[in-house]
């Protein structure tokens, strides 16, 4: 199956404009600029959408994430497709890397197979110099092919902050299980002073991609005390739309990351737990702040595009929740900032878009052939200030028993758990908080057949081997 030509069809047959950009356009291969820009990509861990202070969230304190949304463009929409895992992480990472879509993934991400070209691969095949530390969820094998350069290096999910167990780079590519070992800092730091001693050291000719991935603010959540202190419980805002509990069963209920926190949820507990993941969020910041002034002092902070982005969102007490296994925008949406020479400054994009997006986007700003495979689009014209969207629908999927659909500001999600189905529609401008359901008002009832068949239709295209027409579509497929 041909999946790039399928996804055009089908964005062209919606109306989505794709923009797949030739090498003739990228930003950074003209005559005026004939260098190849750096690339300094920092991905974190579990960070909702708006858990930084600069994007209207009084309460964080992130000052150097808010230099970079002074300094380039947010995509105040940008999403993940879901997961076919409890490990939302994993598929979401594996997107990124390989800009494909859900169902094209191979083992729900948990490697990325030589014929799935991944970002880093295609910057190393053009001549860039690749750096990567910290998390790497999906495989060992992908990250020997894709990186020339690395340290301190994370093959899982998560673990204790204080004891992470790392590799040292090993340039063919083994990773033998004796050579594991644990780091000896926090997490945050271990990752950002590997990320500073690669630029320190680097007197190349060639560009370069750093990739730091960090494991914050996922739990446990341990901020160092100096940060846990900044945030005491009590002076911690609920979420407007807290609940004790979910209202039914959307299947995933009794995961690890819903059993952080007893049943039913109480204000006093979800204040603890938000603070300690704003704390993990502050700590986190400072560190990026380290390796942001080491690249100003490197000299090379002029021609370096800086890339922040998050991998899932995460509920924390909003919706009777605490984790990511669900389809509101408090977990499917994540932050997403690109900043850098000849971008525009204090940009915010409401754009509908997703991770795997970055993939053609930095092939673009960097005139590299986009890879055949790659189903993301290019968000090249919106870095450019052009207003029209790249896409004007999101989908995505939970296991087997969630999917979801957005169209402008209407959100359709539907559920078939054990047979028991639920259906929501939240209209976003005027109930952000997805705490007013208009499913049952009969006024709604032709918008919810209209966002119904567009889920089918993207359901069909992505592969989704779930069938929204039978009785039972969680558990059957095609």
């Amino acid at each position: 199956m041909n999946t790039n030509l399928t996804r055009r069809n089908f964005l062209t047959s919606t109306g989505l404009a794709i923009s797949s950009l030739a090498l003739r356009n990228g930003l950074c291969a003209s005559e005026n600029q004939p260098k190849r820009p750096n690339i300094l990509f920092f991905l974190t861990d579990d960070q909702r959408f708006n858990a930084i202070h600069a994007l209207d969230n009084a309460e964080v304190q992130t000052p150097n994430m808010d230099k970079l949304v002074g300094k380039g463009v947010t995509f105040t929409h940008a999403h993940i497709m879901g997961s076919e895992s409890g490990a939302v992480c994993m598929p979401s990472r594996a997107m990124l890397m390989t800009g494909r879509s859900l169902f094209h993934l191979e083992k729900m991400g948990q490697s990325i197979p030589k014929e799935h070209v991944t970002l880093p691969e295609q910057l190393r095949k053009a001549g860039y110099k690749t750096f990567g530390t910290g998390k790497w969820h999906n495989g060992r094998e992908a990250y020997a092919r894709s990186f020339t350069h690395g340290g301190k290096i994370f093959f899982g999910g998560m673990s204790d902050h204080l004891q992470v167990p790392v590799y040292d780079f090993d340039p063919d590519g083994v990773y033998a299980k004796e050579k594991q070992y644990l780091g000896d800092k926090f997490s945050s730091e271990l990752f950002s002073d590997e990320a500073i001693q690669f630029l320190k050291e680097y007197n190349d000719d060639a560009p370069f991609l750093m990739y730091v991935s960090y494991t914050a603010p996922h739990d446990p959540r341990m901020a160092p005390q100096e940060y846990a202190a900044l945030y005491p419980p009590d002076k911690i805002t609920l979420p407007k739309n807290f609940l004790p509990e979910h209202p039914f069963d959307n299947g995933e209920l009794q995961i690890r990351d819903e059993n952080l926190a007893p049943f039913p949820r109480t204000p006093d507990i979800i204040r603890e737990h938000i603070a300690a993941y704003y704390a993990m969020i502050t700590h986190l910041d400072a560190q990026i702040g380290r390796v942001l002034q080491a690249l100003e002092n490197s000299g090379k902070a002029e021609n370096t595009i800086i890339i922040l982005a998050g991998d899932n969102g995460l509920a924390v007490g909003q919706h009777g929740l605490l984790g990511k296994q669900n389809l509101y925008e408090h977990s499917v949406r994540v932050p997403l900032i690109i900043a850098g020479p000849n971008l525009p400054e204090y940009l915010k994009s409401d754009a509908l878009c997703y991770l795997s997006d970055i993939f053609p986007t930095i092939c673009d700003l960097c005139g590299i052939t986009i890879p055949d495979g790659v189903e993301g689009a290019s968000l090249l014209p919106v870095l450019r200030g052009k207003k029209e969207p790249v896409r004007n629908s999101i989908f995505a999927a939970y296991k087997d028993y969630q999917r979801m659909v957005r169209r402008g500001d209407w959100k359709l999600i539907k559920y078939n758990v054990n047979g028991e189905q639920h259906t929501q529609l939240f209209h976003l401008a005027k109930d952000p908080w997805e705490m007013n359901n208009l499913a049952k008002n009969p006024n709604q009832a032709r918008r919810v057949q209209r966002l119904t068949n567009l889920l089918k239709q993207w359901m069909n295209e992505v592969d989704d081997p779930c069938n929204l027409d039978h009785p039972n579509w969680g558990l059957t497929t095609k």
